[in-house]
C-alpha cells in the first residue's frame, strides 16, 4: 500500500518513560521534515475536530546500542535524513539546550537513544537491519 516506511528504532535498555518520550520527539521530527505524512483532521460523530495524524503506520523497533550506531551510520552513508535522539538530551529541559548537547555529539561516539526514518520501504529495511519489533 505504501512505497515508503516510517520506522522508529529505540534502544532496548531505555526506561519505559524514556521510550515514550523519545518516540514522541522522533515522530515530530519526521512530521516536521515531511509534512505530507500528516493527513486530514479527524472529526467525531458529534462534529468535534481533532488533530490530523500520520497517513501511514509507524513501525516501532528496538535494538541494542551497537546496532543503533550501525543504523545511524547506514543512514548517514545513504544520505537519508533522520530524526535522532541522544542520551544527553534527557538531561536538558528545552529545545535550545537539546540542540546544544546534540551539537557536540559525533556519530562515532553518539549514545543513541532512538532514531526515526521515513524513506523508501526497501531502503528503510536495509538501514534498520538488525533491529527487531519492539515488544
Amino acid at each position: 500500500m505504501f512505497d515508503t516506511k516510517f520506522a522508529i528504532v529505540l534502544r532496548e535498555d531505555l526506561a519505559t518513560w524514556q521510550k515514550l518520550n523519545v518516540t514522541a520527539f522522533l515522530a515530530t521530527g519526521i512530521a516536521g521534515q515531511k509534512p505530507a505524512i500528516i493527513g486530514e483532521a479527524y472529526r467525531d460523530g458529534a462534529g468535534n475536530v481533532y488533530n490530523a495524524l500520520s497517513v501511514q503506520p509507524i513501525i516501532v523497533l528496538s535494538a541494542d546500542g551497537a546496532t543503533l550506531g550501525i543504523i545511524q551510520r547506514r543512514a548517514i552513508e545513504r544520505a537519508v535524513q533522520t530524526s535522532l535522539y541522544v542520551d544527553a538530551m534527557f538531561s536538558t529541559g528545552h529545545d535550545s539546550a537539546n540542540r546544544a548537547v546534540f551539537a557536540v555529539t559525533r556519530p562515532e561516539n553518539a549514545k543513541v537513544a532512538g532514531i526515526a526514518i521515513h524513506a523508501d520501504k526497501k531502503l528503510v529495511d536495509k538501514i534498520t537491519k538488525g533491529a527487531k519489533l519492539h515488544g
